[in-house]
């Protein structure tokens, strides 16, 4: 074991087998917990965080591929690890159907490892579009090759999908989205940070480097100013992250009509219809003040800049998977200066994420048939409506909240529709044309095949059978617009959940990731949705009040949590994801009380009792080691709390904690009783 005094451990685990008569027994075959993961030489209640990772993230450096490495990464990694197997089988493969999964996986991942052929071809594969822009010589033309780079999922400027209406859930609309930012989050742009500044720095640095490789430009300096000047223009016409957390905020339907006099210099008609979207119908205009200042620029801005900023576009978009040159320019940005990672993914991880990108659907078909047992969806089925129940007699007996409101909370909790493991349904790739040699080409043609598929959906009941994830996908989600809770196979794993571990352990992971998401219906976001999946308020102002007040304790004490000694947690941008992993913890220990009623484990199993295991479960869901840089990032980009405060943030709100491991008021995690936060 990687500890200091295995003597610490043991009078630590002794203290705690003083506090209690429970019988000691032998541990079970899966070691879900790990007593030599932990740091007992720090007390639970000043860092429970690292005193229940400690000596993992120890034994854990970061890979020099990673900007992080936590549970989520080492379970993606054993994934991967049967994903390659999967895609080297197909590969092999020669007597594939045509437009079978097993021949266009196979086929896309021989085109991606063909390093050699990329690497003679250099920009050539990209030639074609670059051409097209540089025959451009009216704004008209230029909103035409806008249009033609959309229809192929590169999104200079704005972007357009379909997704459920926000007011009327049963009806698939068009939705136009602020974007064209390189750098992702319009912070970068407009704040005077040190971080922001030398990013800006580097990001020009970067589009100059790449336009002199490309020989795209004959002065590469001058364009890439003027692309950083284009793109702060359109960073200080967008909206904050965090106005954007307001769903009210980013609704704004309109008809074509209306769009054309909000933005009368583009010619909206012209471009739905190169789209192939002759009828769009109803359109919600995320932002429309962002559509305004592009109406503007498209006056105010040169027929070159406009040019420039296309082929820059499409030469980042693209550039991971053309030569060498290319993809190691884009990593050292990307991967090294914004997150600090410091190398490149092997070739194969690469391609393995454009295919779950691309067809990630027709890759987990195959996945769950050789790496997914029914039976852990038949018990993760069995957790879910414990946690229902749980979270239903908590909504009961909740003492702020009034009857109408609470009649309609369990009415909406009832409502949410659960998928574990896998789509009942497939999606059907049959149609997508795959070759073996043409990396970029292929690309291109699976962003076609699915921008096509987004648009087709328009103005048609949404399929609720469809799926937001692959099933080989180490996560989960909530969809407030469809009011579902969505758990793919690949996170139905250690450490998240075991059909081999004890109750305590499956409640305190995936239990708490199930409370989590269903929490999400009822966080400050998803509390806007009724039970259909409808922005509609089904609040009394008495209850919306009190929830608010509610939710301003944990802002506050997230605004007070401090990284790298001076950085701040924003409360507000985290507040959803905090209301729901509180929630989520909470919720799950009611639920496993109910459980352990039934099924009583009144033993301790490696010196811990089920309490002290539902803990550490959690703790261990979150543990993670992470690079400067990334964590400098999510702090900016992020609406999740970094892992640590995502268990010490957690912690000093849940009663239970304080009597589990003695948390006495001189530890720093205490918080007395009237300061901890309550909401479901």
């Amino acid at each position: 074991m990687n500890i200091k005094s295995i003597a610490t451990i043991a009078f630590t685990l002794a203290i705690f087998i003083s506090c209690t008569n429970q019988k000691e027994v032998p541990m079970t075959k899966f070691k879900a917990i790990d007593p030599s993961n932990m740091d007992t030489t720090i007390k639970p209640g000043d860092n429970f965080f690292l005193y229940a990772n400690g000596n993992w993230m120890k034994r854990n450096p970061l890979p020099d591929e990673y900007s992080r490495w936590g549970s989520f990464n080492v379970l993606e990694d054993e994934n991967n690890a049967h994903l390659k197997s999967i895609l080297e089988t197909a590969q092999k493969n020669k007597n594939a159907a045509k437009g079978s999964a097993e021949q266009q996986i196979g086929d896309l991942y021989s085109s991606g490892m063909d390093s050699n052929a990329s690497n003679k071809l250099g920009i050539q594969p990209i030639m074609p579009i670059l051409d097209k822009i540089d025959a451009i010589k009216s704004i008209d033309e230029l909103q035409d090759v806008i249009a033609y780079l959309h229809s192929y999922e590169i999104f200079p400027i704005f972007y357009i999908w379909s997704s459920p209406d926000e007011k009327n859930s049963d009806m698939v609309i068009t939705q136009l989205y602020q974007g064209g930012l390189g750098m992702g989050n319009r912070d970068y742009y407009t704040l005077n940070d040190a971080q922001s500044k030398e990013l800006r720095s580097k990001y020009v640095e970067y589009v100059g480097k790449m336009f002199e490789i490309s020989k795209e430009n004959p002065n590469p300096s001058s364009a890439s100013q003027n692309i950083m000047k284009l793109e702060t223009t359109l960073a200080n016409n967008s909206m904050t992250l965090l106005e954007q957390r307001n769903p009210q905020n980013v609704y704004h339907k309109m008809s074509i009509a209306d769009l054309q006099k909000l933005a009368p210099n583009f010619d909206w008609q012209k471009y739905f219809t190169n789209i192939g979207l002759a009828n769009p119908g109803e359109i919600n205009v995320a932002q429309p003040e962002f559509f305004k200042g592009f109406n503007k620029m498209l006056k105010d801005q040169s027929l070159d800049n406009w040019k420039n900023y296309l082929k820059w576009n499409v030469i980042n978009s693209l550039s991971p998977y053309l030569s060498d040159e290319y993809v190691n320019q884009h990593f050292d940005f990307y991967g090294k200066t914004f997150s600090g990672n410091k190398k490149l993914l092997p070739r194969w991880k690469r391609v393995l994420s454009v295919i779950n990108g691309e067809m990630g659907e027709a890759l987990g078909q195959l996945y769950v048939k050789q790496y997914f047992p029914p039976e852990a969806k038949e018990k993760m089925i069995k957790l879910v409506a414990n946690l229902k129940d749980a979270f239903k007699d908590r909504i009961q007996k909740l003492d702020w909240m009034g009857d109408s409101t609470k009649q309609k909370a369990i009415e909406k909790l009832a409502a949410i529709n659960v998928k574990v493991g896998y789509p009942d349904k497939w999606r059907d790739f049959s149609k997508l044309v795959i070759t073996p040699d043409n990396y970029i080409q292929n690309i291109l043609t699976a962003n076609k095949f699915d921008f096509e598929y987004t648009l087709s959906k328009i103005g048609k009941a949404p399929d609720r059978t469809e799926w937001g994830m692959t099933p080989q996908t180490v996560n989960a989600y909530y969809s407030p617009n469809l009011n579902e809770i969505v758990f793919p196979a690949g996170i139905l794993q250690p450490p998240f959940f075991s059909k081999d571990a004890d109750d305590a352990v499956n409640y305190g992971g995936i239990g708490g990731v199930i409370g989590h998401e269903m929490t999400h219906g009822f966080d400050d976001q998803g509390r806007q949705y009724d039970k259909n999946g409808n922005l509609q308020d089904w609040w009394t102002k008495e209850d919306a009040d009190r929830f608010t007040a509610k939710t301003q304790v944990l802002i506050n004490q997230y605004n007070n949590y401090t990284e790298l000694d001076s950085l701040h947690i924003n409360g507000a941008l985290t507040l959803g994801e905090n209301i729901a992993d509180l929630g989520g913890i909470t919720i799950s220990y009611e639920a496993l009380q109910k459980a352990l009623k039934q099924n009583p484990a009144k033993e301790k199993i490696d010196g811990f009792t089920p309490t002290q295991r539902f803990l550490l479960s959690w703790a261990q869901v979150w543990r993670q080691n992470i690079r400067d840089e990334e964590l400098k990032k999510r702090l900016k980009d992020d609406v999740h709390s970094p892992g640590d405060a995502r268990v010490n943030g957690v912690m000093p709100n849940v009663d239970i904690f304080y009597d589990a491991f003695n948390v006495m008021p001189t530890d720093k995690l205490y918080r007395a009783p009237a300061d901890r936060a309550k909401i479901w």
